[in-house]
């Protein structure tokens, strides 16, 4: 289709100390379908980092298409005025459902970027991210048409409690959150462990050096060597700052936590 924006790598490519797979290891692998009017703001981002490095890896498979490629008046025409009457335009239900159908497969889940939705987490992060193909549709204007939520779209998710010029930014935000948990992702696999959210809590404070600067010194602990006492400081810092800035995750903690 023209317009798509290709960010998947065809060539495996292996940085300097990776060691090549083996033709028989299993790699856990997740396509995603990013669909917008404005495919260039969802592919940028996506294209560097850890998300380019997932991509030559062959962990993940990104692309943002243009809905409009899938219109068929000679204006490319993606929307209309809303029956009933109001301000605004409503993404018309033909080049949807015509995007959809052509990338969905039978593994597929679609989701709806939309304030209306299932607000997103760290936990539904993981849950996507476990997922073979997700398709994300972009809202604009006023939103879809409700017969495409009502046929198409298996969930609506919402990055937050506030409104985005288009659906596309939320679109690289879900993808960055869910592609960096796929195994192999992070040089460091117990990094993701360690993220806020993770556990139910805000993450501990990180230091590095030097050991004081500007009069504010590493606490002594991390200078110790003893892991039992770091784990421990951390929990604890990591409790502090939940309970400072985020006491509602306390209360779904597990009563062992």
């Amino acid at each position: 289709m023209f317009g798509v924006w290709r960010l998947a790598f065809e060539v495996w490519r292996f940085p300097a100390g990776r060691k090549r797979q083996t033709p028989n290891a299993k790699l856990q692998t997740l396509r995603i379908d990013i669909l917008t009017l404005f495919p260039a703001i969802a592919a940028a981002p996506l294209a560097e980092s850890m998300m380019k490095r997932a991509q030559e890896r062959g962990l993940a498979t990104i692309r943002a298409h243009n809905l409009r490629d899938w219109t068929t008046d000679k204006h490319r025409t993606t929307d209309d005025m809303p029956y009933g009457g109001g301000q605004g335009m409503v993404l018309k239900c033909e080049p949807i459902s015509a995007a959809i159908e052509a990338l969905r497969t039978p593994e597929s889940r679609v989701l709806y970027l939309s304030p209306a939705g299932r607000r997103f987490d760290q936990r539904a992060a993981m849950e996507f991210s476990r997922m073979p193909h997700l398709i994300l549709l972009c809202g604009h204007y006023e939103g879809v048409d409700q017969r495409v939520l009502d046929t198409l779209v298996d969930e609506e998710i919402s990055i937050g409690d506030y409104v985005l010029t288009n659906g596309a930014l939320a679109a690289a935000v879900l993808a960055d959150a869910v592609v960096r948990l796929i195994p192999g992702v992070l040089g460091d696999e117990q990094s993701a462990a360690d993220d806020s959210f993770s556990n139910g809590l805000l993450e501990f404070p990180h230091y590095t050096r030097p050991v004081e600067f500007r009069g504010a010194r590493v606490p002594e602990v991390l200078l110790g060597g003893n892991h039992g006492e770091i784990a421990k400081w951390r929990r604890e810092q990591a409790l502090a700052k939940t309970r400072a800035v985020r006491p509602d995750l306390l209360s779904k903690l597990a009563p062992e936590q």
